[in-house]
């Protein structure tokens, strides 16, 4: 399942909601539906009604009023894969990404993907460092992960210097 929208509460006294759409064309989160929430424990039909400055208005199957659309806000919207379209070489579903492993150029480890994030500028890797809860916040771009290979489950990272911890000077020369 990949999350294409969140609900960020009620849009007027009618059920509508708003809503925030994470397709590259935000209105396309239409053709998915029915979207479920993460647990697949409720789905909905989905009708795009309008749009916001940051975001859409929907009206979602079974929410009537704004109380049902206030209960929802927060609440992610899933669709299953196979529903998305295919993407070019060079692009990824985030939730192909997690779960990752995460090797440098020399095939050593550093951890596993787990979480991306996007602020705006580019894509963030949050790399979590083997045996540990600490993490690190990698730049996805070609220059620090030249390759992902999501047949072998890793992807090869060059990272900037000092980026990740050092692994007890063995590279250091003597």
């Amino acid at each position: 399942m990949i999350c294409v929208g969140a609900i960020a509460g009620a849009y007027g006294v009618r059920g509508e909601v708003r809503l925030k759409s994470f397709c590259a064309e935000p209105a396309a989160i239409e053709e998915y539906a029915p979207l479920t929430t993460e647990d697949g424990a409720h789905s909905f039909t989905l009708r795009v009604t309008g749009q916001l400055k940051n975001g859409l208005t929907a009206q979602l199957g079974g929410v009537h009023d704004k109380e049902a659309a206030d209960a929802l806000r927060g609440t992610r919207l899933y669709a299953p894969r196979d529903r998305l379209p295919g993407l070019p070489d060079d692009e990824y579903y985030h939730a192909d990404l997690i779960g990752l492993d995460v090797l440098d150029t020399g095939g050593g480890p550093l951890g596993t993907v787990a979480a991306v994030h996007n602020h705006g500028a580019t894509d963030l890797l949050e790399i979590r460092l083997p045996g540990s809860a600490e993490t690190v916040l990698l730049p996805f771009t070609m220059a620090a992960v030249p390759t992902v290979d999501l047949g072998a489950g890793r992807l090869i990272a060059d990272p900037p210097e000092g980026l990740f911890p050092d692994s007890g000077g063995a590279d250091l020369p003597a």
